[in-house]
């Protein structure tokens, strides 16, 4: 059975541990969007940034940041699940991206996993997702994080009209002292 937003929430435990990796499945109430082409976006859970995730017809899985930026993010919402568990840090990832250029992408997961405070706990937080959903190892999350990102082509807009830009940022790992000496 494929894993969906439904299945998910009859595991309270795993629902649970995906919260240590920033991801909750509570909703806003009120959209502080829209998507061009889509009349109502499913809102399936959101992280402590005040960014959200939205369900597409598709079966896409887009984030929506609250600073203006948003795209898709996974081509299900099981490759979702599997992106956030191999790195709950992927936002970081995309925002040193170099503008969307893949290898910078994969130095920056690398730095990021190098830097990690809580190593053992998001460990353990893996470890019990995985075990808890019957979920294998993504295979090239990283590079499925870009195909997807550089695939994005709907149009999100804030309440006001304005189009929000892409998830790509323009910084690098060479940007930051602190990712840039773990990469070392």
């Amino acid at each position: 059975m494929p894993l969906t937003p439904e299945v998910l929430a009859t595991q309270g435990e795993v629902v649970a541990w995906l919260g240590s990796l920033d991801v909750s499945f509570a909703t806003d109430e009120e959209p502080w969007f829209t998507v061009d082409g889509i009349e109502s976006p499913r809102q399936i859970g959101s992280d402590g940034s005040g960014g959200a995730f939205v369900l597409l017809p598709s079966q896409n899985v887009r984030y929506v940041s609250s600073e203006g930026r948003a795209g898709i993010i996974a081509e299900s919402f099981e490759a979702f699940v599997k992106l956030v568990v191999a790195h709950p840090y992927w936002l970081d990832i995309l925002k040193f991206s170099a503008g969307g250029d893949l290898h910078e992408m994969r130095r920056a997961a690398d730095a990021l996993e190098a830097t990690l405070d809580d190593e053992d706990d998001v460990n353990e937080a893996r470890e019990q997702i995985r075990g808890g959903l019957d979920l294998p190892e993504a295979n090239d999350p990283v590079g499925a994080l870009y195909d997807a990102v550089a695939a994005s082509d709907a149009v999100v807009r804030a309440t006001d009209g304005s189009p929000f830009t892409t998830l790509f940022n323009r910084f690098s790992i060479d940007n930051s002292p602190m990712l840039r000496n773990a990469a070392a």
